[in-house]
């Protein structure tokens, strides 16, 4: 088969797969947004108290042993 027949052959298939494509309203773009951000807002605030609390027991349990 030579590259112009599969050249073609790719274009028709793309064609055909990117007609089944189907694009977000707006509203729903928006609401995804949305939930994205609140998400990450949620696991950096999680992370971030995790954060505290694991050094504040590294240096609890250093000054511990340490004295």
């Amino acid at each position: 088969m030579s590259w112009w027949t599969r050249a073609r052959t790719f274009w028709t298939e793309t064609k055909a797969e990117m007609s089944k494509v189907t694009f977000p309203s707006w509203d729903e773009v928006v609401n995804t947004t949305i939930v994205v951000l609140v998400a990450s807002f949620v696991f950096a605030a999680f992370l971030w108290i995790s954060d505290l609390v694991i050094n504040w027991l590294y240096q609890s349990i250093f000054k511990f042993f340490s004295t």
